[in-house]
């Protein structure tokens, strides 16, 4: 029997199974997909990281090339097989968890396949890609056109001559309307001006700044009532492109009626398709039967450590703990700080039945 069971294959999970084994424990990694990368291979195409390849890598493998670069989806991908293969951990893929449930003294999770693991500690790392946000927009459920969430979008070409409207004004909106700007009309929908923030202040990429300064693993996560919105990094141009209307910016439609979308100032436009580019809630229901979640599915917890069932925790989260919880930069530190918590939690060793002596 695994001594922890880590749910996600992506970067959160691959960076909690390198933590806990370097406390001495052997865990096994299920993995919904065919391959242990996570939602990388389902982002669209042209998706580069906002952080230089200096400043995203996992604990324990540099990610190779020219540091200085930005690197593109597909190179992540590779990376994460890599980082996997030099894991040597028990990784099964085609593993969809279904039900976490505590019947006794461990945990015991349920796959679609009808396998089951037990142990004391559990690790939740899924993400939030696979449940997409979609909002109640006015007229969006009749909409006579084509509605799809960015996750579900992956190169302009289908777009080709349309009408499009993207909702959103985060990075993945603006990347999505610029990189469909060349081929389609495009519009932005956005309730607020896009907020922008400068990729290399003073010559330094922004992640070097948020290196010295301490920013990047500041734990304020915790302590923050709201989360603040992302910026959007002006990595390419973005700013430029949207302020000469390719693509164009406008207030949200207040309405939807057939094909048809009234916007803010009154006027009535014939759209083809809306691309929701509104985030996501972590995807966390297989949670469900334990209690752990709150009314709108977020996981009780503090720093990533569940507050109602010892030997749970979570990895990845948004604000975990700093504003780099939830990336490929981030989400090392915290596996390594819930790996340490995890053990020292007199009511994981109490349920371990003395598993964990080895660790000392």
């Amino acid at each position: 029997m695994p001594d922890a069971v880590v749910i996600g294959g992506g970067q959160a999970g691959l960076a909690s199974v390198h933590a806990l084994k370097a406390r001495g424990l052997e865990p096994v990694l299920l993995e919904a997909g065919d391959e242990p990368a996570g939602s990388w291979p389902h982002y669209y195409d042209s998706l580069h990281l906002f952080s230089p390849a200096r400043y995203s890598s996992l604990p324990g493998l540099a990610f190779p090339g020219d540091p200085r670069r930005y690197p593109h989806r597909d190179e992540v991908i590779g990376y994460l097989r890599r980082y996997a293969a030099v894991l040597d951990a028990d990784i099964r893929t085609g593993h969809r968890v279904t039900a976490v449930t505590r019947p006794g003294g461990e945990f015991v999770v349920s796959t679609d396949s009808g396998a089951e693991f037990s142990a004391p500690i559990v690790v939740a790392a899924t993400g939030a890609f696979s449940s997409p946000y979609r909002p109640a927009l006015p007229g969006l459920d009749e909409f006579a056109g084509t509605v799809l969430h960015s996750s579900e979008y992956r190169e302009p070409s289908p777009f080709a001559g349309q009408r499009v409207v993207v909702v959103g004004a985060a990075n993945s909106a603006v990347q999505i309307a610029v990189d469909l700007a060349p081929h389609s009309h495009v519009t932005l929908a956005t309730r607020k001006p896009i907020r922008y923030a400068t990729q290399k202040p003073l010559g330094r990429d922004v992640h070097f700044w948020f290196t010295v300064t301490g920013f990047d693993v500041l734990p304020i996560g915790p302590w923050l009532r709201t989360k603040p919105s992302m910026l959007v990094l002006d990595a390419s141009g973005y700013q430029a492109a949207i302020d000469a209307g390719k693509p164009g910016q406008r207030r949200m439609f207040t309405a939807i009626e057939g094909d048809t979308v009234t916007w803010a100032d009154g006027s009535r436009e014939q759209v083809d398709t809306i691309i929701l580019a509104t985030g996501f809630r972590p995807g966390l229901s297989y949670l469900d039967k334990l209690g752990v979640l709150d009314p709108a599915g977020a996981p009780r917890q503090h720093r990533g450590l569940s507050t109602t069932h010892p030997g749970l925790g979570f990895v990845g989260l948004e604000w975990q703990r700093s504003f780099s919880s939830a990336t490929i930069r981030g989400v090392g530190r915290d596996a390594a700080y819930l790996a340490r918590r995890l053990l020292t939690s007199a009511g994981v060793i109490r349920g371990a039945k003395n598993r964990f002596r080895r660790t000392g």
